[in-house]
């Protein structure tokens, strides 16, 4: 048999390879990385073909410039970079620890490394090396893996270990662990490793809820293990020098107790009595800074999370979760509305009390909204019911259904929500609350009232159409602004009759909005919108009574609380009817179809932009006439 009979095998490790043409060629790829890799890996720790000795501890390990210099830019720079030790067969590396620095070698050699049966504090070692030699994979998978085993007992050697090398995210989610843990942290050994600058880096946050009295203990306690020692030839023993007075001025004394100031901290001797009394003259005039739990975008009115409903009636509707099973009987928490509820401070309402001191900054509670009801109220918040804060102020405004409420971040343990007035009876109903704190960033006015950048004219965020005629009930504000026709997806009304009404669920900073006229064919229109906060004064935005417009209309106005919006059609050049496809506010911006480019729902070709009229309606009449 020839030779060309023989049929060819691609053998282990091989491919066949694909030509551009789609077809298989007989040329082949040969992979043994496999095999590299662990030949590179037996050079570990091997005299053979050995060029530089590195020093470490006393011991020397022998190891290959060129694999080093390979691998990382600070060994390239050190072996290879004309410094001195470029020249030198032997080279110390000082405050290095031994066996951290062996496993981190492996790594180099091998590209692997085993933390199994390896101690905490040498995985921190060899995370320093990996940072200091500039191992960035390295250390992001270190930092992986200790999120994976933070524990109380190590996580105040992980927080000091990602507070000097700057590991932000790793920094993260330890001081979030230790916040929520802050009562054991305290009491472990370990917390009085922590460096001057991670202890003052802890103890300075809010989050970092334990009794003050603990934190003053804890504290102390660590100013006697770090100081200097005295031996007796007089001399220190070798540590580096504290700042105890800086220490302790993070020690919120004013939270302390009366009596725990005049027997515990004054008997420590470390604290003044000017300090002292100046302490207990904050806690007179109410000007102390608490600490409270935080668990971000975690809500805390749970009775898991301890917090009850002190005041109100039907008082297990709350807080138990249900948001769609309520009726007019039953599923919600209520009070009645009377004289005293105005919109000064008053002890009616439905009071909750937080399981525990808690930083809030986003309340979301739900007004019961089986019909067209509207409900105004304010909230205060408190740490122990002597003195109240306002968050909320909405005694001015009409709201419903689903409130979205963002203040300033607070620590509070009471919230009271106390209704003003309800359209229809003077019962102020909720069905479900909810308290967190949110890192979403809202921007809110003078008054509290958020200055939305999103469109706030949505089912989701509780607006509602409450006067027109459509097939669909919301088609005004579902952002469909593709499928309408001659029969469908546009709102309307009468002529001389009625108005198109959207309500928002609450009230919102407005200075524009945008809406759609139907513009199926060449249509204009002219209108009248506008704004109310509670049915009752109107203040008008946009007056095109005399314009003759058509597809998108843009309108801009002077900044205001806004919650009813009406738009009345003065004159349709078709018809007795006017017609609107989609509203929004404030205006989204959305890019619309260029002037010559046919509408995806319609046949004709519609502009844009709000386009003046060249002569008023009276002016075109007189013509006709």
């Amino acid at each position: 048999m020839s030779s060309n009979s023989h049929s060819v095998l691609p053998s282990v490790g091989m491919s066949p390879c694909t030509s551009t043409t789609g077809t298989t060629n007989h040329s082949y790829e040969i992979e043994h990385v496999q095999f590299l890799s662990e030949m590179i890996g037996n050079l570990y720790l091997n005299d053979e073909f050995s060029d530089t000795v590195l020093i470490v501890q006393n011991e020397k390990i022998s190891v290959h410039k060129v694999i080093l210099a390979a691998r990382s830019e600070y060994f390239r720079a050190l072996l290879y970079g004309g410094l001195c030790e470029s020249n030198q067969n032997e080279i110390e590396l000082h405050d290095t620890n031994i066996v951290a620095f062996k496993c981190l070698l492996k790594y180099i050699y091998s590209g692997k490394l085993s933390f199994r049966n390896l101690k905490d504090d040498v995985i921190l070692d060899i995370l320093g090396l990996s940072h200091k030699y500039g191992f960035q994979d390295l250390e992001n998978s270190i930092s992986d893996y200790l999120r994976v085993i933070l524990t109380v007992h190590n996580a105040c050697s992980i927080f000091d270990c990602a507070y000097y090398y700057d590991l932000k995210q790793l920094n993260k989610i330890v001081l979030s662990f230790i916040d929520y843990n802050a009562k054991q942290i305290i009491s472990e050994n370990s917390f009085y490793n922590l460096s001057q600058n991670g202890l003052i880096q802890l103890i300075q946050r809010d989050s970092f809820y334990a009794p003050e009295i603990d934190i003053f203990r804890a504290v102390v306690d660590w100013i006697k293990a770090n100081s200097p020692e005295v031996e007796e030839d007089g001399e220190s023993s070798f540590r580096a020098p504290i700042n105890m007075d800086e220490i302790l001025t993070y020690v919120r004394l004013p939270l302390i107790s009366l009596d725990e100031l005049l027997t515990t901290v004054r008997s420590s001797g470390i604290i003044s009595a000017d300090k002292i009394l100046d302490a207990i003259e904050l806690q007179t005039n109410d000007k102390v800074q608490y600490r409270g739990y935080l668990k971000p975008e975690e809500n805390l009115a749970t009775s898991k999370m301890g917090t009850m409903v002190m005041q109100g009636e039907m008082k297990n509707a709350l807080l138990n979760g249900d948001v769609n099973n309520y009726d007019m009987e039953n599923g919600y928490t209520r009070h009645t509305i009377t004289e005293a509820t105005s919109s000064t401070s008053c002890d009616n309402g439905i009071l909750i009390k937080l399981g525990t001191q808690a930083i809030v900054n986003h309340i979301k509670l739900l007004l019961w909204d089986k019909d067209l009801r509207s409900y105004s109220y304010f909230i205060e918040v408190s740490i122990d019911q002597k003195k109240w804060t306002r968050v909320i102020d909405y005694t001015r405004f009409y709201c419903r259904s689903w409130q979205f409420l963002y203040f300033p971040t607070q620590v509070v343990q009471y919230i009271r929500v106390v209704g003003t007035n309800n359209t229809v009876n003077k019962v102020f109903h909720i069905v479900s609350f909810e308290i967190m704190y949110t890192a979403q960033t809202v921007q809110l006015s003078e008054e509290g009232i958020i200055i939305p950048k999103h469109n706030v004219a949505t089912r989701e965020l509780s607006a509602k159409v409450v006067e027109g005629v459509s097939r669909s009930l919301s088609s005004l504000i579902d952002g469909n602004t593709v499928k309408y026709d001659w029969d469908s997806g546009y709102t309307c009304h009468q002529l001389g009759s009625g108005a198109i009404l959207v309500q928002l669920g609450q009230p919102y900073m407005l200075d524009s909005m945008r809406l759609l006229l139907w513009d199926c064919d060449d249509r204009s229109y002219s209108y009248l919108v506008d704004v109310s906060i509670n049915l009752w004064d109107w203040e008008i935005v946009a007056d095109h009574t005399r314009d003759l417009c058509r597809s998108w209309q843009s309108i801009s106005f002077s900044r205001r609380p806004v919650v009813f919006v009406r738009i009345i059609g003065t004159h349709n050049t078709m018809n007795e009817v006017f017609h609107c496809v989609h509203f929004e506010c404030p205006d989204q911006s959305i890019k619309l179809p260029s002037a010559g480019q046919p509408s995806p729902s319609c046949l004709s070709v519609v502009t844009a932009q709000f386009q003046p009229a060249e002569t008023t309606l009276e002016e075109e009449k007189d013509e006709k006439d």
